[in-house]
């Protein structure tokens, strides 16, 4: 091998080197602990986005910033304080939340429960990830009402804030993105799995009588069909807007109001129906008070408006009786997690 090749080799084997020095873990590199995220039995995988890997730390941060009322604007109300753990992180029994200022907000508080399978946030949508939809309640002002550049300066002039987050994600101060990115980490660890339902789908207990033929009336497409919207799963939901024809005409315009379609008109996100016991009342203006109330919407209650979602519209009124009402009420009860509802 002459002395050019010799020379070209080398220099090759040391490129070599320092590309693979290039590609180290950036979470371990910062000194950061990656977060072992624990996805119960039954559950699918939960894909995490690149640029917002969880650690430790951020989860921590992210956690801390959830209950902090520093990002309110009169520094008095938390995103915990109308998102409650042991009613599945949804407002307690409120039809509506009250704001700092006194004031209720139109819809009711969504359950913040297994977030990370979600697509798209709010009863309409309007937040395309669960990174962006952290600020919606933070600016909202009939919610937290605080200006996010306020906030930022709170933050940046807190005592452990800013070495906090330069800790988890580096630069000399605190921005929105930083913000988002930490309280996403920790609302994405809120994972519901381990229900009734989820130790019968693992074979560990048998539901009962009741609560089979509930099931077995959820699914039936012929009885409750609710399983068309309310996908069996992590989530039971498909994430799908849809007139569920609450009003004959709507109040609130729904969908709408993001896409501008008149088609769209009183269409709301498809809600999970994971720890749905404890997070009524229900619908998107918690309209209703329990569980067989909203049955009995989609039994005999539904109108006939001009976008009602295709499934209500070919079902037959009056098709579930009393006791097979109540049979699917028993099922929807099985999918209460007091794990999830009471672990420190």
């Amino acid at each position: 091998m002459n002395t050019h090749i010799k020379l070209v080799c080398a220099f090759l084997f040391v490129l070599g080197i320092f590309a693979c020095k290039k590609e180290p873990n950036t979470v371990v590199e910062k000194g950061l602990t990656p977060y072992q995220l624990v996805i119960p039995e039954g559950l699918p995988v939960m894909m995490i986005p690149s640029d917002n890997p969880m650690t430790v730390e951020g989860v921590a941060l992210g956690k801390m910033l959830f209950h902090d009322p520093i990002l309110s604007g009169n520094n008095k109300q938390s995103c915990a304080s109308c998102h409650i753990q042991k009613f599945g992180y949804s407002d307690s029994t409120n039809r509506f939340s009250t704001g700092i200022d006194g004031l209720k907000g139109p819809r009711n508080a969504m359950p913040l429960i297994n977030l990370g399978w979600a697509t798209q946030f709010f009863w309409d949508g309007g937040a395309a990830n669960l990174e962006s939809q952290v600020v919606g309640p933070i600016q909202n002002t009939l919610e937290m009402h605080q200006d996010l550049s306020q906030a930022l300066i709170e933050l940046n002039s807190h005592a452990n804030y800013p070495s906090l987050f330069q800790k988890v994600f580096g630069g000399n101060a605190i921005t929105t993105s930083m913000l988002m990115r930490a309280i996403a980490q920790y609302e994405r660890t809120l994972i519901s799995g381990n229900s009734k339902f989820d130790q019968f789908k693992r074979g560990e207990l048998a539901l009962t009588p009741a609560e089979m033929r509930g099931m077995n009336l959820f699914q039936n497409p012929n009885k409750g069909d609710c399983a068309h919207c309310h996908v069996m799963g992590a989530t039971f939901t498909d994430f799908v807007y849809r007139n569920t024809g609450l009003d004959s005409i709507a109040v609130d315009k729904g969908r709408e109001l993001i896409t501008l379609k008149p088609l769209d008109r009183g269409k709301f996100k498809t809600p999970g129906l994971r720890n749905i016991e404890v997070t009524g009342p229900y619908m998107h203006d918690g309209r209703f008070n329990t569980l067989e109330e909203c049955i009995q919407h989609y039994n005999v209650g539904f109108h006939y408006t001009q976008n009602l979602d295709p499934n209500l519209f070919n079902s037959i009124k009056g098709r579930l009786n009393t006791n097979e009402v109540q049979d699917i009420v028993a099922f929807l009860k099985t999918l209460t997690d007091t794990e999830f509802l009471t672990k420190p």
